[in-house]
């Protein structure tokens, strides 16, 4: 039996229809006939301003002159989105959907554009670029998006005022703008910054330290290239009851350190991730807390810590400001406070942190990793069960941030986990996938990426034996080796909340 249509829905639709129609042609005449100082003066300046993407090509370029990770993201999306949303809008949106533009005559003669478009009305071309831009912006950055869609709100209400279009072409526009960035969000995923929930810091009691007494600080002054000795100078004066042991190039430091220990309340040292290393281990070792000063070449764990200037690291000691963190234990008799690796990581780091100043992060990210993978000797290890080959190789102590294969910081250094970044690079096309994946910002999800965070850690290399770096230290030869967190095991001296 054939199907029987139905005329009165039809006839339905098309009413509802002619009325959105008529409904959007008299929104359009009250905004032309109405009287505004303020609309005269601003809209056709904005909407000039968003022709050809004008406006938001400058908005773009302030925001990557910023530098800041998640809005120089936003500002690359943005863009890529509003390109697509422009190519989609001109060349098969305005085709499919043939509108006239709205009538002029009612529409004061200082508000019209210089220049009336020809194409069809519907959809806004200007609308659709604005939303394309704000949303893609807003994904990377939901601050700056909405001050963006605001700012975009204001570019569509520009060409209704300005008699290039009619409210729904806007609408129509802002719709097909958002859909497209969204779509754009679907395919390369937008970067959502790492949370660590850890507890409360553990604070230990101890008494204040007005003038540094019962302090023992161990440091070369010729450490950091003379950074030691003004670290001297300064905790001479700030703390003038501390005893300073002052050591030489050929010192053995960890016997220093010792001696130190065993007559000081607080063993404090000078110098950078390496002998901080070394004093964390004889402070655990004897039961006191440790204090660290920074003066050596990066000095990771004074900055995680919140140590990063003599000044900080002074006022902890006066105030007996005292937490505890943790330690990652190392095959039974060595301790890593920031991070061990294997395989090319120390050169990608090198590398990346000699230009990152210059380029930023992203792009020095992207070239270490680009020559270090062309370059290193790969490594083949076994873990939890698996084999694979790997060029770099990263452990931390605690959970370092942001994910993927640029860790630079730590917000907690107590929760109770290590965290461990593998690049596999054993696979078909391997390289080429990591740098692609690296390029748009994917890497994280890559199956050729492994993270992960556990309270212990083992691997063995399969072949021969591979060199073992940690905490700015070259190592040594190793076949293997199994890590263990000593959970808030160091009582240190950092400032608190």
């Amino acid at each position: 039996m054939p199907l029987r249509r139905n005329p009165q829905g039809l006839q339905g639709l098309t009413q509802i229809g002619q009325g959105l129609g008529t409904l959007d042609r008299e929104v359009f005449e009250a905004v032309a006939e109405s009287p505004s100082p303020l609309l005269d003066a601003t809209m056709p300046r904005l909407s000039w301003a968003a022709d050809h993407s004008k406006l938001w090509f400058a908005v773009a370029a302030g925001l990557v002159a910023t530098r800041h990770p998640s809005t120089v993201r936003g500002a690359i999306r943005g863009v890529v989105s509003l390109g697509v949303t422009s190519l989609v809008t001109n060349q098969f949106a305005k085709r499919v959907w043939k509108r006239p533009r709205p009538n002029r005559a009612t529409v004061p003669l200082h508000r019209q554009s210089r220049r009336f478009p020809t194409s069809n009305s519907l959809p806004s071309g200007h609308s659709a670029s604005a939303a394309a831009f704000a949303v893609g912006v807003g994904l990377e950055n939901p601050p700056l998006g909405l001050g963006l869609a605001l700012l975009g709100g204001l570019v569509g209400l520009s060409r209704v005022v300005v008699g290039a279009h009619y409210p729904g072409d806007v609408f129509a526009g802002f719709g097909i703008g958002a859909g497209i960035a969204v779509l754009g969000a679907r395919i390369v995923p937008p970067i959502v910054p790492t949370q660590v929930l850890a507890a409360d810091p553990l604070r230990v009691d101890t008494p204040p330290r007005p003038d540094g007494k019962g302090v023992v600080l161990v440091i070369n002054p010729a450490s950091g290239g003379g950074t030691g000795s003004r670290v001297v100078d300064e905790v001479r004066e700030a703390l003038p009851a501390a005893e300073i042991v002052e050591l030489g190039d050929d010192a053995d430091v960890a016997a220093a350190l010792d001696e130190a220990a065993q007559r000081a309340d607080v063993l404090a040292v000078g110098g950078g991730d390496g002998t901080v290393s070394c004093a964390a281990g004889i402070a655990v070792k004897h039961g006191i807390p440790l204090a660290v000063f920074p003066g050596g070449t990066f000095n990771h764990f004074a900055k995680d810590i919140g140590c990063d200037t003599v000044a900080k690291t002074v006022e902890a000691i006066r105030r007996g400001s005292v937490a505890c963190v943790d330690l990652v234990c190392m095959d039974d008799d060595r301790i890593v406070i920031n991070t061990a690796s294997i395989g090319a990581y120390p050169r990608f780091v090198r590398i990346r942190e000699k230009l990152e100043h210059k380029i930023g992060k992203p792009l020095a990210t992207l070239y270490a990793m680009v020559l270090t993978l062309r370059h290193a000797e790969p490594v083949r290890i076994s873990y939890d069960n698996k084999t694979l080959q790997t060029s770099l190789f990263f452990l931390g102590n605690s959970t370092y941030l942001p994910s993927g294969f640029a860790p630079s910081r730590r917000t907690r250094m107590d929760d109770g986990l290590i965290d461990v970044r593998i690049l596999e690079t054993g696979r078909r096309f391997a390289r080429l996938r990591i740098i692609t994946s690296l390029m748009l910002g994917r890497l994280e999800r890559s199956p050729l990426y492994h993270e992960l965070r556990v309270p212990e850690f083992s691997f063995s290399v399969v072949d021969g034996s591979t060199i073992l770096a940690h905490d700015g230290e070259l190592g040594s030869e190793c076949t293997g080796a199994d890590f263990s967190v000593k959970y808030r095991a160091l009582p240190v001296f950092r400032p608190l909340p």
